[in-house]
């Protein structure tokens, strides 16, 4: 029986050669000043586009927005000019690309904000750290995020406007879509929380009032480019950056519901993918399932055999690598050839020049 992994599958319309997707993975290399992309990321993604579909780096939609240094924008006319260079590169290789949107809101520094403070749904600090690179000495490293400021409603509504411009601009600069980052404890997950999310209005409190950020995002993003060109990030199991809420699940599957009336092209579940992270229950699967009737990606350390079977058991329809895709640019090949993967160079995963970035070879070639 022929590997679905290596199948094509029709996602609204765009037409993916094999199920396989690379995920979103920050590599901090963009040009500064102005987190703009460039040639360099160009060639790293293109390297890589006979993957199913490509999901970039995460991308900031606002100054405001940021959390990490280096990593790409797309809120100004420089990034939007250095996007298209990676999008074009790309698409001259045969593939598909998507944008992934980002606000981080509480994961983020004093050195980000011209009033030294990142905003949050409460201001309630996520007790975890951002990389940051030194401006005296050049170098980056781990430091503790600064506490938040609550969120104004104004200041609710500004995000969501800017969410919905960095889709209009990604589309812009030649992606085929769109992919909302709600996952991994940054302000669209904070909002989903009781953990992050203590606020008395109607965007805090029940969970209809928790998912309310969500939704109004996702509806302003595919009313400017279309819901059949728009996915979001979710990531249930998620406990680190005092994220651990035991409402979650259900939230989840609630927020789900919602999705799939807003019609949002695909779910992309973020799993927990550290050594001892538990099991994906598989009746959350079913209730995602029976909630939400479009796409479903999933990413978190699944190998070849892993991804076969999810597929099979029809949980989900894509499945998402991440770091194999460093030291691999040729994964496809490699999984469908049986050749054993090369090992990547943590050392390099931020910042940088082309080394552990471009350098990595194909199997053929080394």
């Amino acid at each position: 029986m022929t590997n679905p992994l290596f199948t094509s599958y029709d996602l609204r319309g765009l037409d993916l050669p094999n199920r396989m997707v690379m995920a979103p993975m920050t590599r901090c290399r963009t040009d500064q000043p102005g987190d703009i992309p460039n040639e360099m990321m160009g060639t790293y993604y293109a390297q890589r586009a006979t993957t199913g579909l490509i999901i970039s780096e995460a991308t900031q939609i606002s100054k405001q927005g940021r959390g990490y240094s280096f990593t790409p924008g797309i809120y100004s006319d420089a990034q939007i000019d250095g996007w298209r260079k990676v999008t074009k590169a790309v698409h001259d290789a045969g593939g598909r690309i998507f944008l992934q949107l980002w606000h981080v809101g509480r994961m983020s520094h004093e050195s980000f904000h011209a009033d030294g403070t990142p905003v949050a749904p409460s201001a309630l600090s996520p007790d975890a750290q951002v990389w940051v690179v030194d401006p005296k000495t050049g170098q980056g490293g781990m430091v503790d995020c600064t506490p938040p400021r609550a969120l104004t409603r104004e200041d609710i509504q500004d995000i969501i406007e800017d969410f919905r411009k960095g889709a209009a601009n990604a589309i812009a600069a030649g992606f085929d879509g769109v992919e909302i980052h709600g996952a991994n404890g940054y302000l669209v997950d904070q909002f989903l929380r009781t953990t992050s999310n203590q606020r008395d209005d109607d965007y805090g409190g029940s969970q209809e009032n928790r998912i309310r950020f969500l939704r109004e995002v996702c509806e302003a993003v595919a009313g400017e480019v279309g819901a059949g060109r728009t996915g979001i990030r979710l990531a249930p199991f998620i406990t680190q950056r005092n994220m651990n809420d035991p409402t979650i699940i259900d939230t989840i599957i609630k927020a789900a519901a919602e999705i799939d009336r807003i019609g949002l092209a695909y779910i992309h579940l973020s799993e927990a993918d550290w050594d001892d992270a538990p099991e994906i229950p598989e009746q959350f699967r079913k209730d995602l399932r029976a909630a939400y009737s479009g796409s479903i990606i999933v990413a978190g350390k699944y190998t070849k055999e892993r991804g076969e079977a999810i597929l099979k058991a029809g949980y989900a329809d894509l499945v998402a690598y991440g770091r194999p895709f460093i030291a691999n640019p040729d994964l496809v090949s490699r999984f469908e050839n049986d050749v054993a993967l090369d090992e990547l160079d943590g050392a390099t995963l931020f910042g940088g020049d082309d080394k552990g970035y471009t350098d990595y070879v194909p199997a053929k070639a080394a």
